[in-house]
């Protein structure tokens, strides 16, 4: 039997709650009066052949579904519109493109990893259509400097606490971070050094994963 790792189901978890918060301010925004159905274009990129993207994408269609089964007298209706990112960062600039040019999607909800991201993050900048990621994890992506990117989970900053207590708790004075070379990978970086001086802990060297 296959375990789900925690920060998955962590992830999962926000995705289910940022659905719920979409579908809500879509049905605000919609004429109440109306009787025909209104169709919202949404996108979705996800790994199709992982099944990270297939528990994801199930997510999302239960949110739709319990959404809709209590809130069955709102005229508008998600369309999802799903391309597979095949688990690269092309393929998801692909499928982002796809969905913003030729579907005129709202937003965008998916990609598995901050590098994925990044690319459709700057596409969604230009379109000025909302990229919704629950996977993006790295602290150099942020609204700041994307206005039209909404993370919907926590990033790596918010763990580093977590490693210095580990570290303090066994006493020791010096930790080697092991990361991929990147600026995804050397985002965290500079937290998890101020939290290990905190505890008096330092860092005379790192080790970079190619």
């Amino acid at each position: 039997m296959k375990i789900i790792p925690t920060k998955h189901l962590f992830h999962f978890s926000c995705l289910l709650v940022f659905c719920r918060l979409l579908l809500a301010e879509v049905a605000l925004a919609q004429n109440t009066t109306a009787t025909a159905t209104i169709p919202v274009n949404v996108g979705v990129v996800l790994d199709m052949d992982m099944w990270v993207g297939k528990l994801g994408l199930s997510c999302i269609n239960m949110a739709l579904q319990d959404f809709y089964s209590y809130h069955s007298n709102y005229a508008t209706r998600l369309v999802l519109n799903i391309r597979d990112s095949k688990g690269d960062v092309v393929g998801a600039a692909a499928a982002g493109l796809d969905l913003i040019k030729n579907v005129e999607v709202q937003a965008i909800i998916g990609t598995e990893n901050s590098m994925q991201a990044n690319f459709v993050i700057d596409l969604g900048n230009k379109a000025q259509v909302p990229i919704i990621s629950f996977s993006a994890t790295s602290p150099s992506l942020t609204s700041i400097r994307s206005p039209y990117f909404l993370r919907a989970t926590q990033n790596d900053s918010s763990q580093v606490k977590a490693i210095s207590a580990i570290v303090e708790a066994f006493g020791w004075r010096e930790a080697v971070p092991i990361y991929v070379d990147n600026e995804f990978g050397e985002g965290v970086i500079p937290y998890l050094i101020d939290a290990l001086e905190e505890v008096n802990a330092r860092v005379h060297y790192k080790n970079i994963h190619l």
